[in-house]
């Protein structure tokens, strides 16, 4: 007979055995009961406060939208930064533990491919493999649901072959307010039992205890080897690994740098409500629509185009070399561009401000410099200097051109070339984006 009870009543279980489970369904409800009502009573509270300030984050998947929601809240709400510092060291944690086991995995399957492999590297997997459970256990710290849909965690592969790719991305859907569900966890009389805190307590004595081994790992000839051969060593947690020994260090506490370049993809959209805390805009809610950018979750993005003050469109600039992981055949840059015609084109975004940024110059830079020809992938390029300067010049015309050209009405745009990484450069262009927001909304409400 079938039953639709879940879970299911396990088999031949005595009375004391059935008291303890229902026991520990009753603790798990009344604790996921708890979390339900602290989170939808902050819903709640926050419907209550009218926003004065929306703005709208748009731009393709990686274009650096996370990145700069980070800018904003260290340069205009800090003390808000500040406090999220041990849910960013999560997610740092995580960054770290998904990609070394990438590495392992890509290591594993080029020594099956060759029929040959390293001791010393099959030593070094064999004592790094329990961070297979560190990203697990990051993962669901993180995530509400499964992390096997969220987050992808990294997989191992019984195919002898290897096929260099990209390392998995760390992700969370959009609205799940996992900042605010760790610290309740944190937080909660539910944290005495066995549960997540001490989930990621432990998982922090993991990396401690291989941080010497990953340090290894990193320094590996073999790694170069792979990398002459193709292997993607280029990705953003490449700085964890870098600095391995002291982010893997059971005292590690994250620097502003640390939480700038961690990585947490959005599926969906997340929204941003920060109380400004400078003195121009101080005690005013300035809330952020942060859309996911990847081309399956654009048809979303018109929803949230109603009353906008203003939107910030970011084009990574480095993309150019680049295809979509979605579609291959599609180059990042045309597509960034393309998008960037249709928001232009919107009649719902006819009375707000535009401000474009072009970004990941640092990128962009240290690609050219190595000799990657811009006007071997943009032939309108032709005959131009193969310097970042000159390329992000004429971006910039070409995207001011195109932004007159289809524009519903006139009105104004500032451009700014960027490097999310570099505090220095982005405080002055995040001082000039609030001056003009809060002319618009002076001008909005007619006071100026």
């Amino acid at each position: 007979m079938s039953s639709n009870v879940w879970p299911p009543v396990p088999t031949n279980e005595n009375a004391n055995d059935r008291e303890a489970r229902l026991a520990a369904e009753r603790e798990a409800k009344r604790i996921s009961d708890e979390i339900d009502r602290a989170l939808e009573q902050e819903r709640q509270e926050l419907r209550k406060r009218r926003p004065q300030t929306k703005i709208l984050l748009l731009g393709q998947a990686e274009s650096g939208k996370s990145t700069m929601i980070k800018h904003f809240q260290l340069f205009f709400c800090p003390s808000q930064f500040a406090a999220e510092t041990e849910a960013w060291r999560t997610v740092i944690h995580l960054n770290l533990a998904r990609f070394v086991n990438h590495v392992l995995q890509v290591l594993s399957t080029a020594g099956s491919a060759s029929g040959k492999s390293d001791p010393n590297v099959r030593m070094l997997q064999m004592r790094l493999s329990p961070l297979k459970q560190v990203e697990l256990i990051l993962s669901r710290a993180i995530n509400e649901e499964s992390p096997s849909q969220l987050s992808s965690p990294t997989e191992e592969t019984s195919k002898p072959t290897w096929r260099p790719r990209a390392a998995p991305e760390v992700s969370i859907r959009g609205g799940s307010g996992w900042k605010t569900l760790m610290r309740r966890r944190k937080g909660s009389t539910a944290a005495k039992s066995p549960s997540i805190p001490d989930e990621v307590e432990d998982a922090r004595q993991i990396l401690d205890a291989c941080k010497d081994d990953i340090v290894a790992l990193w320094q590996s000839s073999i790694l170069r080897t792979l990398e002459e051969e193709g292997m993607d060593l280029h990705h953003h947690a490449r700085y964890f690994l870098d600095n391995a020994a002291r982010v893997a260090n059971l005292s590690y506490t994250p620097t502003t740098d640390d939480i700038l370049r961690a990585r947490l993809r959005t599926l969906g959209v997340e929204e941003y409500r920060m109380t400004m805390e400078t003195a121009a805009e101080k005690g005013s809610d300035w809330v952020f629509y942060d859309v996911g950018g990847s081309r399956n979750q654009r048809a979303a993005w018109a929803s949230y185009f109603d009353d906008v003050n203003a939107v910030i469109f970011l084009c990574p600039m480095s993309g150019f070399n680049q295809r979509l992981s979605e579609d291959g055949s599609v180059n990042r840059l045309f597509d960034s561009m393309e998008l960037w015609e249709t928001v232009c084109k919107s009649k719902l975004l006819a009375n707000a401000m535009f401000i474009l940024l072009l970004n990941k110059a640092d990128i962009l830079y240290a690609k050219l410099k190595a000799g990657i020809k811009f006007e071997d992938y943009v032939a309108s390029y032709h005959g131009r200097p193969n310097k970042a300067e000159y390329v992000a010049d004429y971006l910039r015309e070409q995207m001011i051109l195109t932004h007159r050209m289809c524009s519903p009405k006139r009105r104004q745009l500032h451009a700014h070339v960027t490097c999310a990484i570099d505090t220095t450069v982005m405080g002055a262009v995040l001082n000039s984006i609030r001056d003009c927001i809060l002319v618009i909304i002076l001008q909005q409400t007619t006071l100026l």
